[in-house]
């Protein structure tokens, strides 16, 4: 499976004196308003989370792939519930809640999922609005997965936020 094309954010806005910001405005702006400041860390909380995943097996033995990518993902956003207030650029902007149990009988899917882009996939959280699975591989690499099929939504948890939360349409994943 690959991405057709590749999604990109624009660059962030800067701070009073120039310095710039990580996310555009209104991802800046949403991110800020669900609880989240740079520098945002809670490593118990992404530990927690690991060793759940980790416990558990689907009813046929399936289990979840854990890594540093997921975990540093989880540490920064995890328990967010992020709320766009802004219209989308191409469809409508994304509600998140990031909490990787989201994906905790979704061993088997990204099992098989990740299988398919030759890599592992762990779940980040979920769409509320859609209840697509945001998942994340072991290269950082962001994912969404629902009823519709698979989309890729960028390199990295930063891109993949601004798509989400701007309306940038994801990229399908097909096979070949």
């Amino acid at each position: 499976m690959h991405a057709d094309r590749t999604a990109s954010p624009q660059p962030g806005p800067t701070r009073p004196g120039g310095a710039p910001t990580r996310f555009p405005a209104p991802v800046d702006a949403a991110l800020r308003a669900a609880g989240w400041q740079p520098g945002r860390w809670n490593i118990k909380q992404a530990e927690i989370w690991a060793d759940a995943l980790r416990e558990h097996a689907s009813p046929a033995g399936h289990r979840h792939a854990v890594f540093p990518a997921a975990v540093e993902a989880w540490a920064e956003f995890g328990g967010l519930h992020i709320t766009p207030h802004a219209p989308g650029r191409q469809i409508a902007p994304a509600t998140l809640h990031l909490d990787p149990l989201h994906g905790l009988h979704l061993a088997r899917t990204l099992s098989d999922l990740g299988r398919a882009l030759g890599t592992e996939l762990s779940p980040v959280g979920t769409e509320t609005d859609t209840a697509a699975v945001l998942a994340i591989d072991t290269e950082g690499r962001v994912y969404t997965l629902d009823h519709t099929g698979d989309w890729y939504v960028g390199p990295d948890i930063d891109h993949a936020l601004t798509t989400l939360v701007t309306g940038i349409e994801p990229v399908r994943l097909t096979p070949g």
